[in-house]
């Protein structure tokens, strides 16, 4: 009787031929695996073969020279740096209205500083002073708010999509309209 790992070979094997040490040696079937060799033990060879198989490709498009991370962590860096730029002309407007004087000293921080970097700002607001580090804890709160309940996160998928497809159909209408000296009706 033929062990359970040479009956897995002989499953593999239409014949029930495994190649073993260079030479080529007849695996016996099992009596049930011989009643079972038909339609079954093929279909469950084909799904057994197809799982080897190399994957599908991924559909997303492959972007080089993002060697620190995808394109999408590039934006959501971008995107932080926007909104930390936002809580701060949030903060400005609160601070303006009801306490001038922190609306001073922040304005001289904004300034002197770059909005360019968050954290960078936020870093440099936090050891500026104890009241600075007040602005900044404000500031950060802002942030995180501004981010996760007021931003339309769905309404800028939507204005992306449509400023790209826009800003296409004008430059190639533009090619085509230089390339074949049409005049432009408008």
């Amino acid at each position: 009787m033929a062990s359970p790992r040479c009956a897995a070979v002989a499953l593999l094997h239409p014949a029930g031929v495994a190649a073993g040490g260079g030479a080529r040696r007849r695996v016996l079937l099992l009596d049930q695996e011989r009643s079972l060799w038909g339609t079954e033990v093929r279909r469950r060879r084909r799904r057994r073969f197809s799982s080897l198989e190399t994957p599908p490709r991924c559909s997303k498009m492959y972007v080089p020279g993002f060697g620190e991370g995808s394109p999408e962590k590039k934006a959501a860096r971008n995107l932080q740096h926007f909104f930390n730029y936002i809580a701060v002309r949030v903060v400005l407007t609160q601070l303006e209205s009801y306490n001038r004087e922190a609306y001073g000293e922040l304005m001289d921080f904004v300034n002197r500083n770059s909005l360019n970097d968050a954290d960078t700002f936020c870093k440099k607001l936090i050891r500026e002073s104890p009241r600075h580090k007040q602005l900044a804890m404000r500031i950060l709160e802002v942030r995180s708010a501004y981010v996760k309940h007021d931003f339309e996160w769905d309404n800028l998928k939507r204005l992306s999509f449509k400023m790209v497809d826009e800003a296409n159909t004008k430059l190639m209408r533009d090619y085509v309209l230089e390339t074949s000296h049409i005049e432009d009706d408008n």
